[in-house]
């Protein structure tokens, strides 16, 4: 009998030594009969992980929690955070481990961390499990966020436990083994500065500092530094959601992270027509994290995250330490513009010779007319790529006022558009919701055939490729409202 693969993981513990005061050191949850639904073999390599170990008994136990590499210490993390407007002080990993930290191939620290894993101190009245769907939405979305160039957490696998959740009906139970540049969160710095240990909230930015902004470490003012860079690169993230129609849904301040990635991808979808209202997460009652408030939104949560850094910022000299937090959170606003606008210029294909004020103009009519007709973003933008080279009846056949929208056509043609170009930044796939909705239900009941087939359209968002006719298609007409869910 040939024995099992073998493999060395090293998982280091630094967050737990240099934080202690924020992890609480736990074990994973029994995972009765864990089964693999999926894998992230290309991610898995790049993080020097054998994939053929992974695959094993040794290796799912791994990817559960189950067996923790010798030296390891998974701990649960502490954070803070305002949910929907309302601080709650200690919120933390409820349902989630930080087993650890690796090092990919690239030579760059990454945590890996498990979603479903089980009750923690955290956990707040919950059962700390996750069901199959949530987790494979959340594999789905954030690989596809991932080839669409967007800086995001990432799925490494899916693991079934053979343990029943129990949530409106009994739903079989998974864990998420989720990659990310880290977890450190608005949050994690809202819960320091709420203990009032000014030497933890000092460590922490010295830790996010030395992870994510080491130049932010030779600044004059390191601590001012580390909010620019943080404000700089949220700005820069929900432009990127914006200009693919992508709502996060549950824009907390525990769910936005300093790194600058997406994180947490509970009721979370892309807008299928054109609605700067839309809303899917079924708990968001009065619209805060609609599609339109998202940059509102952000630039709210900084300035929460401005709060907490206070202490730091103008050696306890309160009025000096607001003024140069309300100067810098005020960059917010031009940075996001500018990454917008910039982001617009090449989904419509035009040049740097057309000003940014014509763009915003141009792209701000344009966005009108597609709300005014329910027009569907994504589909949209690659039949105007073929407006550009010539055959403009697919986008005309959106429009109610018909006229009008050929008056902004032709200002548009007028400027040349490079339709070859629009094409590398306007997808052709995104995870729709319909699409999801399919695969998510047949991979609950044990098919996970329509998931394959969706993450392989997915992978790959902008090249046209013949017999996925069907992934880059509208909604069916009877398909809606749709509602998404946190999956707690």
């Amino acid at each position: 009998m040939n024995s099992a693969p073998q493999t060395t993981v090293v998982l280091d513990d630094r967050f737990a030594r240099e934080l202690p005061e924020l992890a609480v050191a736990w074990q994973a949850a029994t995972a009765p009969q864990p089964r693999l639904l999926e894998l992230n073999v290309a991610l898995a390599s790049e993080l020097g992980l054998d994939v053929a170990w992974l695959r094993s008994p040794q290796g799912l136990a791994f990817l559960v929690g189950a067996a923790v590499p010798p030296g390891a210490s998974p701990v649960a993390q502490a954070y803070a955070g305002h949910q929907f407007g309302g601080f709650v002080p200690r919120l933390g990993d409820g349902r989630a481990l930080l087993l650890g930290e690796l090092v990919d191939d690239g030579g760059r620290l990454r945590d890996l961390h498990l979603k479903g894993s089980g009750r923690t101190p955290f956990a707040r009245g919950g059962d700390g499990l996750a069901a199959v769907g949530p987790m494979l939405r959340e594999y789905v979305v954030s690989e596809s966020m991932h080839a669409l160039g967007i800086p995001t957490t990432r799925s490494l696998a899916v693991v079934a436990t053979g343990q029943a959740v129990h949530r409106d009906t009994a739903l079989p139970g998974a864990v998420l083994a989720r990659i990310a540049s880290s977890h450190l969160r608005v949050g994690s710095f809202q819960y320091a500065a709420a203990t009032g240990n000014g030497d933890l909230l000092r460590r922490l930015a010295d830790h996010a500092i030395a992870r994510h902004y080491p130049d932010a470490a030779t600044a004059d003012e390191p601590y001012l530094a580390l909010f620019a860079a943080v404000v700089a690169r949220q700005a820069a993230l929900v432009a990127k959601w914006m200009l693919v129609g992508f709502i996060h849904g549950v824009m907390n301040t525990d769910n936005m992270t300093i790194s600058g990635e997406t994180i947490d991808y509970g009721p979370c979808a892309f807008m299928d027509a054109f609605d700067p209202a839309t809303v899917f997460s079924s708990i968001d009652h009065a619209g805060r994290y609609a599609y339109a408030n998202q940059p509102i939104v952000a630039q709210w949560n900084l300035a929460r995250f401005a709060e907490a850094l206070l202490p730091l910022l103008a050696n306890d000299q309160q009025r000096e330490a607001i003024d140069r937090a309300v100067e810098v959170l005020g960059t917010f606003g031009g940075s996001y513009a500018a990454a917008w606008t910039s982001g617009m210029r090449a989904k419509l294909g035009l040049p740097s010779s057309v000003d940014d004020a014509t763009i915003a103009q141009l792209a701000g009519d344009l966005l009108a007319h597609l709300q005014q007709s329910r027009v569907d973003y994504t589909l949209f933008f690659r039949q105007l790529a073929t407006a550009a080279r010539g055959d403009a009846e697919p986008a005309r056949g959106w429009f109610v006022d018909l006229a009008a929208f050929d008056g902004w056509l032709a200002r548009w043609q007028n400027l040349q558009p490079d339709a070859a170009a629009m094409d590398h930044v306007n997808p052709v796939y995104v995870p729709r919701n319909h699409l999801v909705e399919e695969a998510l239900a047949a991979a609950t009941a044990g098919d996970l055939d329509p998931l394959g087939r969706l993450l392989h359209a997915t992978a790959d968002p902008y090249l046209e490729r013949p017999g996925l006719e069907s992934y880059a298609a509208a909604a069916p007409d009877d398909f809606g409202p749709y509602q998404t869910f946190c999956g707690t």
